[in-house]
């Protein structure tokens, strides 16, 4: 579990990461991402952001997998300059399935209703 500390430097990341896609990266790939959750390590050495996706399409996720990539060093950039950390950590940015699930998870709800 994760304590207060990995938590809040978590949801400054965030925080953080959320402006810097949304007004210093200019990467059309990246436009229609949203950051849903920070992991951190206990170490604050890396830290796994995970993201989603409007699209379902795999050639749309796949485009921002590598507008992302490609973006990292300019996001863990701009995040050294915005967070009081001794070291910024190196990111991961991971796609977030629990949106995909829950969606998943209403549709069959919805079906078995509909068998009523």
């Amino acid at each position: 579990m994760a304590n207060y500390r990995d938590r809040r430097v978590g949801q400054e990341i965030m925080r953080e990461v959320n402006d810097i896609l949304r007004k210093r990266v200019r990467d059309p790939r990246v436009q229609d991402i949203t950051i849903t959750d920070v992991r951190v390590t206990g170490d604050l050495q890396q830290a796994t952001i995970y993201y989603s996706l409007l699209s379902d399409l795999a050639s749309d996720q796949q485009k921002a997998q590598q507008g992302l990539d490609k973006a990292k060093g300019l996001i863990r950039k701009e995040l050294g300059q915005g967070l009081t950390l001794y070291k910024t950590p190196e990111l991961i940015f991971e796609r977030d399935e629990s949106v995909q699930y829950g969606n998943h998870i209403d549709d069959l709800i919805r079906k078995l209703n509909q068998g009523d």
